[in-house]
């Protein structure tokens, strides 16, 4: 038999280190107005990113406020509306974070 024990099934007899560590991605063909297309490609282009990686971020990005906003909906259902002064303090933390986050250079990924 050859280095490879079998033909699909059976283990390597040596360890394959171009598959270590590879993320897992899914490909899809997606149908893209022109326009939107060619804004997409230049804010990929403006972060530094693939146009993959700027739609992966982009998309979680959206997720994770969609996720927090229904949080908030949850917690006010339980507990009652935020004060004016909880979202006026809320609303300081948001801002100080985004400057924080510019001060220390944070950037996004660079791939999906």
């Amino acid at each position: 038999m050859s280095d490879v024990a079998g033909a699909f099934g059976d283990t390597l007899s040596y360890r394959c280190a171009t598959i270590s560590g590879v993320p897992v991605r899914k490909k899809r063909s997606i149908s893209i107005p022109p326009d939107l297309d060619a804004s997409i490609e230049e804010a990929a282009k403006k972060a530094g990113t693939t146009y993959s990686g700027w739609l992966a971020t982009t998309a979680r990005k959206e997720l994770t406020l969609r996720a927090g906003l229904a949080a908030v909906a949850e917690y006010e259902r339980d507990e009652g509306a935020f004060s004016e002064d909880e979202i006026a303090e809320a609303e300081a933390w948001a801002r100080e974070a985004v400057t924080r986050g510019r001060r220390s250079g944070t950037q996004s990924r660079r791939t999906a």
